[in-house]
């Protein structure tokens, strides 16, 4: 389906708005309020999602990620969130995948946190991840969820079940294999803290190592890891106490999951409810509720906001505030689910792959004259398209 930006009608009179206070007005837009997780302060309720990019060097980020990541900082959104960048060289998903496991992965990072900081009012955070059977494949424009031919490496899942027929099978992982993955994630969340980063998620969605732990159909172990949703969240709790320490009290900490398989026997949306009451107790600050790609096969709907209903039960049941993700294409959008209360935050990708000042944009249309253009670019301020 073709990414189209939805023009949607203004969000319902009924609506309630988030209070405005500080500079805002009573007639700020929704999306335009700050929002604040423990020493973080966003301008506004605008996320550019982690899309992974595929143009990492053994893991370094380069001038495309400064240009990536940055121009969307520019254009105004309130937070970037980096690709997925994994923890080790042997959880990536393919050999173009950021990393956050040597010492020059921090430094290519620290170069674009301090753009950001430098230059914009956005904050940046990084998805730490680790592709477990997703991994060892090419580029996704080179075969999606195909394996690599030569130059591969091992990979390993809570069980050896692939992802598709035509997948690797990975090697069930002993608990040796679980105690190194989870050091690496708390030191890759030690070094996100060295480059500076604002905010870090963990990928617990999309059948990453993660996620296949914690669905039913990927995580057959008979052990104390498998079996009931609480011995399937044992070894991402345990990811998530270890990054908490590395990461630090005072720093947010979110994670993305998959709120339902779309399959039989799967994740459902009770699941999710629970899910996130544990990650809750576990000191996540805030849950980025998405969807799907855990097992193969399975369709969500293609139309509509359909994973925003999700991030709304999550919210008003597991009392943690949420990220809502999926077919977001307009102001109109963000602004019903922010005054409705689906969501905290609205997570946006094609439509910032579309217009990286999609936010910029916004403002002018909505008359909103809150979000000053830097002053290299101030002659944008009294410009009118044609």
């Amino acid at each position: 389906m073709r990414y189209a930006p939805r023009l949607g009608p203004d969000p319902p009179e009924s609506a309630s708005m988030p209070d405005c206070t500080g500079p805002c007005g009573p007639a700020t837009p929704p999306m335009f309020t700050p929002f604040t997780l423990r020493n973080m302060t966003l301008p506004n309720r605008v996320v550019m999602s982690p899309m992974c990019m595929y143009t990492a060097e053994d893991g370094t980020v380069g001038d495309f990620h400064l240009v990536h990541l940055g121009s969307r900082a520019m254009g105004g959104a309130g937070l970037v969130i980096s690709e997925m960048t994994d923890v080790s060289a042997d959880g990536r998903i393919s050999p173009g995948c950021a990393g956050m496991y040597r010492a020059e992965h921090v430094t290519a990072w620290k170069r674009i946190v301090d753009f950001v900081h430098g230059h914009t009012d956005a904050r940046i955070g990084t998805q730490l991840g680790h592709a477990g059977r997703k991994g060892s494949q090419y580029r996704s424009w080179e075969g999606k969820n195909r394996p690599l031919e030569s130059g591969g490496w091992e990979i390993a899942a809570p069980s050896a079940i692939p992802f598709t027929a035509g997948c690797a099978t990975p090697r069930a992982m002993t608990r040796a294999d679980m105690d190194r993955v989870r050091d690496d994630f708390a030191a890759a969340a030690g070094r996100a803290a060295e480059a500076g980063f604002d905010f870090v998620e963990l990928h617990g969605a999309h059948g990453y190592l993660l996620s296949t732990f914690i669905s039913p159909l990927s995580n057959a172990r008979d052990d104390e890891y498998g079996g009931t949703l609480e011995n399937r969240m044992r070894f991402p709790l345990e990811v998530v106490a270890a990054v908490r320490a590395a990461w630090g009290a005072d720093r947010p900490l979110g994670m993305r999951i998959s709120a339902t398989d779309w399959a039989e026997g799967g994740i459902d949306g009770d699941d999710a409810v629970a899910i996130a009451a544990m990650l809750k107790a576990a000191e996540i600050d805030i849950v980025d509720v998405s969807t799907g790609n855990v097992v193969d096969g399975a369709r969500p709907p293609a139309d509509g906001l359909f994973q925003t209903p999700f991030s709304a039960r999550v919210r008003a049941e597991a009392g943690i505030p949420t990220m809502t993700v999926g077919n977001i294409r307009s102001a109109a959008d963000v602004n019903s689910i922010i005054a409705e209360g689906c969501a905290d935050l609205c997570v946006l990708g094609k439509a910032h792959l579309w217009d990286p000042y999609f936010v910029r944009h916004a403002a002018r249309a909505l008359g909103h004259d809150g979000l000053a253009w830097p002053p290299q670019y101030r002659a944008c301020a009294v410009y009118e398209p044609g």
